[in-house]
């Protein structure tokens, strides 16, 4: 006699787990990984949390949204490794729900787009949609040479209220034109991606976009819109099968949208909201005079390694970051980097070496399996702000920038294929750069970068010593 036994399935994670929706009050683009580990993180964390619900749109693909649909909205997010000061005994793996998202949308959902620019109720318009999102030319200003724009431009000017509008900027200018035409009020942006002066940067995309659809719209936004900078940091990787496995394990039901993140988190921010705000800084947010100093450290000691490791990495045989830095060779690589880079931020160095020694710590993490693929994506977007402004100066200080030209000489072979696939918001014009011998791309390189070209020569043998299996820094 045959004997059946039932299989267990792991239940389904609704919004009954969580708390109830909040009433919607931030517009969010860009559905990713990092934004539900650190915006929504800190927006779960405030005091204030249940009067200030997220709806959130999807960047280039609908990732996420059908997934969090099923549930609900809400979520669980994983933090891998030993815990900080909160958990100071924790154990490697923690999980918690989280209840910030009170709707999701697809990328193409305008109407709900339009909508919710036009309620007054709604304050706060973040966004995490990459360097590459908010479609800059090389001297920062918004690139109306790209055709997506011309076509958002164009159908703009012809339906103000109904155009379907495929960019960022477009995407922005669309509910400003829904904003002011329902007289809801001002609001502010909150831009989430690693650009210094963030705020700035939108400011300066949003007002050229305007200024190309209604001229008129321009004065509307600088007496209604405030625009904040922030400096964001929490590594967030995909997760992998067996992440989703745990936290199945961990909390006993399957989430298809679950998040894993590390136990670091930081958020500085500067600049005058026009409109009210949760309260960030009760979840460890920072609000300061002077951001700059803080996003250098950032962008050019966090990331200015990631972007070497990237493009180093693969050349050793390395898929992750725990396997780059654990390198001899490559942690020596990024230490050059630190020294090279550290001599250019405004902190005292018992402070540039505390960062570096946690860095070295997060990087370690072998909990986290941070792929190097998914960082060395936009090198045309990453490489001029992570890692040229430390070659520059270390050239004017009379120094040789090895460190910083060993990057550029490393993304040099990336875009020639010897690393993981090329994935970049310019891929066609990068692709270019890697064609002909390796003289030639370096040379190409150079240019793009803004570089000077009397640097070929140290470039070229520092990329004939990548693949040359060179020991030595």
């Amino acid at each position: 006699m045959c004997e059946t036994h039932e299989m267990s399935i792991p239940a389904r994670l609704s919004r009954r787990n969580g708390r109830p929706a909040a009433p919607v009050r931030i517009v969010h683009l860009g559905l990713g990984n990092f934004f539900r580990a650190h915006t929504c993180w800190y927006t779960e964390h405030a005091p204030d949390a249940v009067g200030w619900g997220i709806a959130a749109f999807s960047g280039r693909t609908a990732t996420h949204v059908a997934d969090l649909r099923a549930q609900d909205d809400v979520y669980t997010l994983m933090t891998q490794g030993r815990m900080n000061a909160r958990f100071p005994d924790g154990p490697e793996y923690s999980t918690e729900i989280i209840s910030a998202l009170s709707n999701v949308h697809t990328a193409q959902d305008l109407q709900a787009w339009r909508g919710y620019f036009a309620d007054p109720g709604v304050c706060l318009i973040t966004s995490s949609i990459t360097e590459g999102g908010y479609v800059r030319d090389a001297q920062g200003n918004l690139d109306l040479g790209v055709a997506a724009v011309q076509a958002d431009v164009g159908a703009l000017r012809a339906d103000p209220a109904g155009a379907v509008v495929t960019t960022a900027p477009g995407k922005f200018i669309a509910g400003l034109l829904a904003r002011r035409s329902a007289q809801a009020g001002p609001i502010t942006f909150v831009p989430c991606d690693n650009v210094v002066s963030s705020g700035q940067m939108a400011c300066t995309v949003v007002t050229q976009m305007a200024e190309a659809v209604d001229p008129g719209l321009s004065q509307w936004i600088k007496d209604n819109v405030g625009f904040i900078s922030s400096m964001v940091d929490r590594i967030t990787p995909n997760p992998t099968p067996a992440d989703f496995q745990r936290v199945t394990e961990l909390t006993g039901y399957a989430d298809p949208a679950a998040v894993v993140t590390e136990p670091f988190t930081e958020w500085v921010l500067e600049g005058q909201f026009r409109t009210p705000r949760p309260a960030w800084e009760a979840a460890g947010a920072q609000f300061v005079d002077d951001i700059v100093p803080f996003e250098h450290r950032k962008l050019w000691l966090l990331n200015g390694a990631h972007s070497l490791m990237a493009y180093a990495g693969p050349l050793r045989g390395h898929e992750t970051v725990q396997q780059a830095i654990t390198d001899p060779v490559i942690c020596a690589w990024v230490n050059q980097w630190w020294d090279e880079a550290g001599r250019h931020l405004p902190f005292s160095e018992g402070d540039v070496r505390a960062y570096r020694q946690a860095l070295l710590d997060r990087f370690s993490n072998p909990a986290m399996i941070d792929v190097l693929s998914r960082i060395a994506a936009d090198g045309s977007q990453k490489i001029p702000i992570r890692i040229v402004p430390t070659i520059r100066a270390e050239l004017e200080s009379g120094r040789s920038a090895q460190a910083g030209l060993r990057a550029v000489a490393a993304w040099v072979w990336h875009l020639r294929g010897r690393s993981t696939p090329v994935n970049d918001a310019r891929q066609t014009e990068v692709l270019t750069l890697g064609e002909g011998s390796v003289e030639e791309s370096v040379a190409k390189v150079l240019s793009f970068l803004g570089l000077d070209p009397d640097l070929f020569p140290d470039v070229t043998q520092l990329a004939q010593d990548l693949v040359g299996g060179a020991q030595q820094v």
